[in-house]
């Protein structure tokens, strides 16, 4: 075999070698790929529909209260002060609140939900709950459901941290008054009737206290 068959071998097998080399750092590319693009001309992710988003309405406030009033503003701030306040979840937690305050009263058992009633609602419904037993009359009360439940206002005092929330409940309940001897004074036996109240609820935002207390009744 002649010199240059020899080196042109050589060259080849050199050549097949590098091939090799560079599919197996770089892997395999198939199709058409287009021209190579210079990363100094790519476009950052496009981020206005986040910013949109993030910027927009907060619906948990607009969806309860209307949007310019104070009572969204008051909202705002409670969120800000404890972003995981929500407006919904507050509704949410009233409803139950309501079930559970308005059964103790009717049934006579306040001490059930003390944690939950200011020291001044707490001594007016316990006033009411004194009286009956002194005229020895008894109460037998079912709670059938909320019928409508919304947020009649809101304040908020920046200083103290101190949010109120103001709560319209239309509630049913069945509710039978019967006197000493077991005669029935007031209601009637499975019929119901719809009651409506304002509630106004307290608590200081961003405290280590997650409980709404009811500082406020009224029609």
């Amino acid at each position: 075999m002649n010199s240059p068959i020899l080196q042109l071998l050589v060259l080849a097998g050199i050549a097949i070698f590098l091939i090799l080399r560079l599919k197996s750092v770089l892997g395999t590319r198939d199709g058409f790929e287009g021209a190579p693009r210079s990363a100094s001309v790519e476009k950052a992710p496009d981020r206005r529909g986040f910013e949109v988003i993030e910027g927009g309405p907060d619906h948990d406030i607009i969806d309860n209260v209307p949007e310019d009033s104070d009572a969204a503003a008051a909202l705002a701030e409670m969120k800000r002060i404890e972003p995981d306040f929500g407006v919904a979840d507050f509704i949410g937690g009233a409803r139950g609140a309501y079930e559970m305050i308005l059964m103790a009263f009717e049934r006579g058992t306040l001490d059930d939900v003390t944690p939950f009633l200011s020291p001044d609602v707490y001594e007016a419904f316990a006033e009411v709950v004194d009286a009956r037993q002194q005229q020895g009359l008894s109460v037998e009360a079912e709670f059938v459901g909320v019928r409508h439940i919304s947020i009649a206002d809101a304040r908020f005092d920046a200083d103290a941290r101190r949010a109120e929330i103001d709560v319209h409940f239309v509630g049913e309940l069945i509710t039978v008054m019967r006197d000493a001897n077991g005669e029935i004074v007031e209601g009637e036996p499975g019929r119901s009737k719809r009651q409506k109240d304002s509630w106004t609820f307290e608590r200081v935002m961003g405290s280590g206290d997650p409980n709404w207390r009811l500082v406020a009744t009224g029609e």
